[in-house]
């Protein structure tokens, strides 16, 4: 994996246009797939395309452009109605990371898996993912730290086909081509929704696509379904484009959302980790609480109006969740469920990305270790 970090990296120094950059993250990112993931099946007729995030450019040698000497450290920006959202639009992390000598910066991805090849080629330092992002990138050999369990907001999770589709539930889409991002909460719940009608992943065919061209070949009608959360659900929704099939509500979705850094940061900047995970879990507490604030404060980062968001709010449950046996147990399934399917090389100790209960103990706020 050396070879290919090299050249991200040496990419990265390079002044290059906002083609360009496409162009080369993109080839980045296929090589990683080469490497690690079986990206390409006989099911796809639509060729995948690797989607670089929107903020690559802005990140090209942010360490050079820090002002007055400052440690940089890069959130993942989130476009969702999420805590994570209200923390980057309150400003408060930069204030208190500020006074110990940091700045803090918010990258924007495609999606999960864009994230953690990012993550750890020291383009970003804390990810914020689903399930089975970590576990196709532990089993890359990538040192993953998983920091923190969020709720699994399982009902904004969605599984659209067009108005006029005559599916009325998974089992009718037996042969259709569904789009989702590889290694996403998308396949992990097509994985799930097709299991639970007594069909097979291979029943379906899967288009591999990051959200915006899955985004395209949906509203041309280019495939059949997307597996997608919000709020592109709501857009397609509300612009007679989708309809909703199914969700991961109902017991579909079983696992958690994930906060996750390298090994490396982890070791080198523990306070800071500290420090966002407190600011993080007073966001959860005044985003559950306050429905109508939080739909005016992320108008602009959803794309959606303020009465929209408040229909929407009650998808998310807002929470951070201990990280215990049950939560551990529950990501080998996921590992072991990936590695019977083929879809990683190696068997995943997903253990190896957990921390101690005593670390947990010294990064996570205490009202969320006491919870059940």
């Amino acid at each position: 994996m050396l070879n290919w970090e090299s050249k991200f990296k040496s990419w990265k120094n390079k002044q290059i246009t906002h083609r360009s950059a496409l162009s080369a993250f993109s080839c980045y990112s296929l090589v990683l797939s080469a490497t690690v993931f079986i990206w390409n099946t006989p099911q796809n007729s639509i060729q995948q395309q690797a989607i670089s995030s929107t903020g690559s450019t802005t990140n090209t040698n942010n360490k050079l452009i820090a002002s007055n000497d400052k440690k940089v450290v890069r959130i993942v920006r989130s476009k969702q109605l999420t805590a994570l959202a209200v923390l980057e639009k309150k400003g408060i992390l930069e204030k208190r990371l500020g006074d110990l000598g940091y700045k803090v910066e918010w990258p924007e991805f495609a999606a999960g898996p864009q994230q953690l090849e990012a993550l750890n080629a020291g383009g970003l330092d804390i990810a914020s993912t689903a399930e089975s992002p970590p576990v196709f990138s532990q089993a890359a050999g990538v040192p993953l730290v998983y920091l923190a369990a969020n709720s699994s907001d399982g009902r904004a999770v969605s599984l659209l086909v067009p108005p006029n589709s005559p599916a009325k539930s998974f089992k009718d889409l037996k042969g259709k081509k569904i789009a989702f991002q590889k290694a996403s909460i998308g396949h992990y719940l097509t994985v799930r929704a097709a299991e639970r009608e007594g069909l097979k992943l291979t029943d379906v065919k899967s288009v591999f696509l990051a959200p915006p061209d899955a985004n395209a070949a949906f509203s041309q009608g280019k495939v059949d379904g997307w597996f997608i959360w919000e709020p592109f659900v709501t857009r397609n929704v509300q612009n007679k484009v989708g309809r909703v099939l199914l969700d991961g509500g109902n017991g579909l979705r079983d696992t958690n959302n994930f906060y996750s850094t390298n090994r490396k940061f982890y070791q080198e900047n523990p306070q800071v980790i500290k420090i966002f995970l407190e600011e993080l879990q007073k966001a959860q507490v005044w985003s559950k609480n306050n429905r109508q604030q939080i739909a005016q404060l992320l108008t602009g980062a959803t794309q959606l109006d303020a009465p929209t968001l408040e229909k929407m709010h009650d998808k998310y449950d807002f929470a951070l969740v201990p990280i215990n046996e049950k939560v551990i147990k529950k990501q080998q399934e996921v590992a072991d469920k990936w590695y019977s399917l083929g879809l990683i090389p190696r068997k995943v100790n997903v253990r190896d990305g957990f921390l101690t209960p005593q670390q947990y103990a010294a990064i996570t706020p205490k009202e969320v270790l006491t919870k059940k």
